[in-house]
């Protein structure tokens, strides 16, 4: 089956956190035999900032941020069985999800996917007139990669003809552990770019505990950091390539995940961060939300921190041994689990329940 997928970037993660999950599921999906075209806009300079190569398993068109390109790239859609929008394109969102079902065969199966399901959500309710909220009543289905029964059940309400979570989840072949590297030695490692819905998280679980243990060195990776006031046991290392985040994983005794806020609240959502560390054998200790044990067992695959003083307290008691035993067991619960070929089974399998719904309704 031929897809359609009209996204933010596959080819760069520059200030674009859906790309581990885009090449994550589409690389797993291609493996089942789905033949697809990603499309993707020049902008935000990413593509001057491209972290991978176009790959094999899928063919990649890049088009220019103007109206006339969007639309000659959207009329594509008709030679697609399923058709997919993401949220968080990036260059005239409502245009292109208007093009793209206008262009989508009648045949096709049409799909919202959802990368940012708080953000999106919080759009549509402060805009009953919102185009995608409009648009519900023709797409045949909403899939987001978190939020669980909370965004199942808004999606609903607002018209969705079904919601279904396609969760984050580790690409094996990308994310493994590696030899340490010297230049990521340290007890706590965070990596993150500098987001509104983020900082004072980030303030209270990483940059005040670094204050609190004084004697132990604390790595922070990510953009936007270099005004921030740090303590001098912060090493503030500004972005850090995809080639490195398995070493910037695996090297520090263990690493952070901070949630953004809103994540955080609605729950039931692991960014791509903490599938990629458990991957890279870490030893995670993440912010606390609702959902945790669906995916870790907390105090045996990961570590759960309410607030900064639990971050500094589990840093205290911390040993190497045992962070390495945590990080063991999370690196063999992802891979039996939680690693995108589970994902696509699901996305398949949804994709075809979808179809025959169609087919029985056609009759």
């Amino acid at each position: 089956m031929k897809i359609a997928f009209y996204g933010s970037s596959i080819l760069s993660a520059y200030w674009n956190g859906a790309a581990t999950y885009y090449r994550g599921m589409l690389r797993a999906l291609s493996a089942k035999g789905y033949d697809i075209t990603f499309y993707e806009p020049d902008v935000y300079d990413r593509q001057k900032n491209r972290d991978i190569d176009p790959p094999d398993w899928c063919k990649v068109v890049v088009y220019e941020g103007t109206v006339e390109a969007l639309k000659q790239v959207a009329a594509e859609a008709r030679h697609a069985d399923i058709v997919i929008k993401a949220s968080g394109v990036g260059f005239e969102d409502d245009l292109l999800l208007e093009q793209v079902l206008s262009h989508a065969s009648p045949h096709a199966l049409r799909i919202f996917w959802d990368v940012d399901a708080p953000a999106t959500l919080a759009e549509l309710r402060a805009n009953s007139e919102h185009p995608l909220r409009k648009a519900l009543e023709t797409i045949d289905l909403v899939l987001t990669y978190g939020g669980g029964e909370p965004v199942i059940a808004a999606y609903l309400a607002m018209g969705a003809h079904d919601c279904i979570p396609i969760y984050n989840a580790l690409d094996p072949s990308t994310h493994f552990p590696v030899e340490p590297n010297p230049r990521f030695a340290g007890d706590l490692g965070f990596l993150g770019n500098r987001l509104p819905d983020r900082e004072a998280r980030v303030e209270e679980f990483f940059l005040v505990p670094a204050i609190r243990t004084p004697k132990q060195r604390f790595l922070l990776g990510g953009s936007g950091w270099g005004d921030k006031v740090m303590a001098t046991n912060v090493s503030y290392l500004g972005h850090v390539g995809t080639a490195d985040h398995n070493a910037f994983n695996n090297t520090p005794k263990a690493v952070l995940n901070i949630s953004r806020e809103s994540m955080a609240e609605i729950g039931f959502s692991p960014a791509t961060r903490v599938f990629e560390a458990a991957g890279a054998g870490a030893c995670l200790i993440t912010d606390y939300w609702e959902g945790i044990p669906q995916f870790f067992l907390p105090d045996q695959e990961i570590l759960v921190a309410r607030d900064g003083k639990d971050v500094s307290q589990i840093m205290a008691e911390l040993t190497p041994e045992r962070a390495k035993q945590i990080g063991a067991a999370a690196l063999e619960r992802v891979l039996r689990e939680h690693t995108y070929a589970h994902r696509a089974e699901d996305a398949d399998r949804v994709f075809r329940s979808a179809q025959r719904r169609q087919v029985e309704a056609a009759e």
